[in-house]
């Protein structure tokens, strides 16, 4: 399988690439993209999200599945969190590649839940992922999977998580990284928002338990 990593050289996409790279054919994409990483499994490519639908998609040529893992840490919500997400699904859709996994915020797709104390400071980061996964979940025809993840942290990965969050903990990127690959294994989770956060459930267990 060719997986297609859009985010590639950030803290999750990194990971994800390496993990990813074990068991498929991984392009890592991103505005910055370094020959010399390249390896057998993995080609560096270039993908800028503040470019047109089209450009895009032709970055997706032979793709079987689209990672997005892309943001901007608050400093381009609108263009890049928002509005170049949207195009990537549009541009996924254009170059006919249907499975795709994005990941969001916890609580993305529940705006009553944004003033709470632990998402307080983030309102205008929820705003854009919000509607990046209601046109995801509305507007495509996609074989979707949404991740919601709480805060990130960089701790070791014990693989094990909880999905079933009403009071989101924190979550290491390496169990984040290692639940998005088990995504891709799991096509039970197409059309699923899932949340998650640590805890006490290996991951595979974690995502079969999902309804």
């Amino acid at each position: 399988m060719k997986v297609l990593v859009i985010g590639g050289n950030g803290r999750v996409g990194s990971l994800l690439v390496n993990k990813l790279a074990s068991q498929h054919q991984v392009l890592s994409g991103s505005r910055n993209p370094k020959a010399e990483n390249n390896f057998d499994n993995i080609e560096q490519v270039y993908i800028d999200l503040l470019s047109d639908v089209d450009t895009i998609a032709e970055s997706m040529n032979g793709v079987d599945a689209i990672y997005f893992v892309s943001g901007s840490r608050g400093k381009n919500l609108l263009q890049i969190d928002l509005h170049g997400a949207i195009k990537s699904m549009q541009a996924s859709e254009k170059a006919g590649v249907k499975r795709y996994i994005m990941l969001s915020s916890v609580f993305a797709l529940q705006p009553e839940r944004w003033n709470e104390s632990f998402l307080s400071n983030l309102t205008d980061y929820n705003i854009a992922k919000h509607y990046a996964d209601l046109y995801l979940t509305t507007q495509t025809k996609l074989n979707y999977t949404i991740l919601q993840p709480g805060a990130l942290k960089e701790e070791a990965g014990t693989g094990k998580i909880e999905t079933n969050v009403t009071n989101p903990g924190s979550n290491s990127i390496a169990n984040v990284v290692d639940t998005l690959v088990s995504i891709l294994q799991n096509n039970s989770t197409i059309g699923k928002v899932i949340l998650m956060h640590d805890g006490n459930t290996p991951i595979a267990e974690a995502l079969d338990q999902i309804k």
